[in-house]
C-alpha cells in the first residue's frame, strides 16, 4: 500500500510530533497543518484520502473542541474521507464522540509508530476499495437504460417511470417529436415486463399503404384476395404473448381504427376473408408526433380509441431540452461509428464543441446519428472540427434579468457542461470549474445533479 505514495494529511499542531510522524511515514506523501484554517486549507487543495487529527488544537490545545470542529468540517468538505483522531491516553471519552461523529478509527498517544502505520494503512486500503466499488456502481448505473444516453433529470425520471409501468397490463402512449426515440421506450417497456420472454413486434402505421395495412395487422386466409396463395398471420396475432407496437398510431385509417378498437375491447382478430375469432393475449404500446387531440377535433382520429390507447401517456422531450445531453450523446455516437469505420481516438475541437451545445437539433437524435457519422467519416487527424459536423452558425440567446437567476443558471449550466466535457470525472470537472471537489459535491447536492 505504502508504495502507491497515497497522500496523508497530519494535523497536529507540536513541531516536533510533525517531524517524528513525517519521518514515520515516508511510503506516503505526508502533508502537515497545525490549526484548524491549515487543515482545512490542505484539505481543499490535496484532497487526501486520510487524515491523522489531533484533537487538541489551538486555540484550545488542552481540550477538544477545537479538534471536533475541525472532525466535522473535514467530514462536511470530503465524506469519504478517512478521518484517523488522535488523542490523550486518558481522554477516551473524546475519542469515542468523535467516532460517533464520523471519524474513521482513534489512536491514544503516546505516539507508537508501527501500530499507528497500521491503521493509517488500513484506511487507505478502506477508502482505495471503497473508491473502487464507487467506480463500478457509476460503470454500472451509467449504461444506457434501454439504448437511453442520458444526464438529463428528466428523461432520467422518464426511464424510472419506464420500469414502474412496465409490468402492468395498461396500454401506453407514447408522444414526442420525430427523433426523439420513442421506439427505444417501447422496447424499454417490453424488456422490464413479464413478456420480456416473448415477441416484440413493430410496425409503422405511416410506412405501409392503406390497402396493405390492414393485411399486416390482422393477417388474411388463403384467397381472400388476388395474391392470398396461403393463410398469413397479422403482426397482432403473431404478437400474442408479447408487445405490439404502432408507431405513428396518428397516421392509422379510420376504417381500421374502428376495428383496432375492436380487438382492444374484445381481445379477438378475424382475419381477411375469415370467420372464425382468435384470441390474442397482446400489449399494445402506441406512438406519435401528432397531436391527437386536433387530429380528434378535426374528425381524423376517433375519440373513444383514443381513450382506450392513452391510459398511461408519457411524453417524451426533444434533444434541446435536455440539459447536458447533447454532447453526452454526441461523445457516446462518435465512439460508435468511429468503432465502425475503424477510426482511431477522435476527440472535439473547441469551436465544435460550441455548435453541439448551442445547436437546436430539430431532428433530434436522428439528426445527431447523421452529424456524427459525417464527422467521423470527414475528420482529418484526431479532431473533429465546426467544418466537419456541418452545423450552422448559432446566435447567442438573450439572457433573463433577475440576477439570481442568472447565476444560478450559469453555474448549473456550467457543471452540466463540464461533467460532459470531463466525462463524468469529478475531480476533472472541478479543475475545469476552478473549484475542489468537495465544493463541486456541494454543488451537485444544490443542484440535484448526479
Amino acid at each position: 500500500m505504502t508504495q502507491t505514495k497515497g497522500t496523508l494529511l497530519v494535523v497536529e499542531d507540536d513541531p516536533g510530533l510533525q517531524k517524528q510522524m513525517r519521518w514515520s511515514f515516508d511510503g506516503y506523501e505526508v502533508i502537515v497543518a497545525g490549526d484548524r484554517e491549515a487543515a482545512l486549507s490542505q484539505l481543499r487543495r490535496f484532497e487526501p484520502p486520510v487524515v491523522t487529527l489531533d484533537l487538541g488544537l489551538p486555540p484550545d490545545a488542552d481540550g477538544a473542541t477545537e479538534g471536533h470542529a475541525t472532525l466535522e468540517q473535514i467530514l462536511a468538505l470530503a465524506p469519504d474521507t478517512k478521518v484517523i483522531v488522535v488523542t490523550g491516553n486518558q481522554d477516551r471519552e473524546n475519542a469515542v464522540r468523535a467516532i460517533a461523529n464520523g471519524a474513521y478509527d482513534f489512536y491514544l498517544k503516546p505516539f507508537d509508530p508501527d501500530t499507528l502505520q497500521l491503521v493509517v494503512d488500513r484506511a487507505f486500503r478502506l477508502h482505495e476499495l471503497q473508491q473502487e466499488n464507487l467506480r463500478l456502481q457509476m460503470k454500472t448505473s451509467e449504461q444506457p437504460a434501454m439504448g437511453i444516453i442520458t444526464r438529463d433529470a428528466g428523461m432520467q425520471k422518464l426511464c424510472r417511470n419506464v420500469e414502474k409501468i412496465a409490468p402492468s397490463s395498461a396500454t401506453v402512449m407514447l408522444l414526442g417529436e420525430s427523433g426523439t426515440g420513442k421506439e427505444l421506450f417501447a422496447r424499454g417497456l417490453h424488456q422490464f415486463s413479464q413478456r420480456a420472454d416473448k415477441k416484440f413486434v413493430a410496425i409503422n402505421c405511416a410506412a405501409i399503404p392503406e390497402n396493405l395495412l390492414e393485411s399486416e395487422l390482422f393477417g388474411y386466409e388463403k384467397g381472400a384476395f388476388t395474391g392470398a396463395a396461403k393463410q398469413t398471420k397479422g403482426k397482432i396475432e403473431y404478437a400474442d404473448g408479447g408487445t405490439l407496437f404502432l408507431d405513428e398510431i396518428g397516421d392509422l385509417p379510420l376504417p381500421l381504427q374502428a376495428k383496432l378498437l375492436r380487438f382492444l375491447q374484445e381481445r379477438v382478430v378475424e382475419r381477411l376473408g375469415g370467420r372464425e375469432e382468435i384470441p390474442v393475449d397482446v400489449r399494445i404500446v402506441c406512438a406519435t408526433h401528432q397531436n391527437l387531440r386536433n387530429l380528434i377535433t378535426e374528425g381524423k382520429f376517433r375519440e373513444d380509441l383514443f381513450y382506450r390507447l392513452s391510459e398511461i401517456v408519457l411524453n417524451i422531450p426533444p434533444l434541446r431540452a435536455r440539459d447536458g445531453d447533447a454532447l453526452l450523446l454526441a461523445n457516446a455516437l462518435i465512439n460508435r461509428f468511429r468503432q465502425q469505420e475503424g477510426r482511431g481516438a477522435l476527440s472535439f475541437a473547441p469551436d465544435a464543441i460550441a455548435a453541439i451545445e448551442r445547436h437546436s437539433w430539430p431532428g433530434n437524435v436522428r439528426e445527431m446519428e447523421n452529424c456524427m457519422k459525417r464527422a467521423v467519416v470527414l475528420a482529418e487527424g484526431g479532431q473533429i472540427t465546426l467544418d466537419d459536423l456541418g452545423l450552422p452558425g448559432a446566435e447567442s440567446e438573450p439572457e433573463p434579468l433577475n440576477l439570481r437567476q442568472v447565476r444560478e443558471e450559469a453555474e448549473r449550466k456550467a457543471i452540466v457542461k463540464a461533467l460532459s466535457r470531463c466525462d463524468n470525472n469529478v475531480a476533472k470537472a472541478a479543475d475545469a470549474l476552478g473549484v475542489s471537489r468537495p465544493t463541486l459535491y456541494d454543488l451537485l447536492n444544490r443542484y440535484g445533479l448526479k
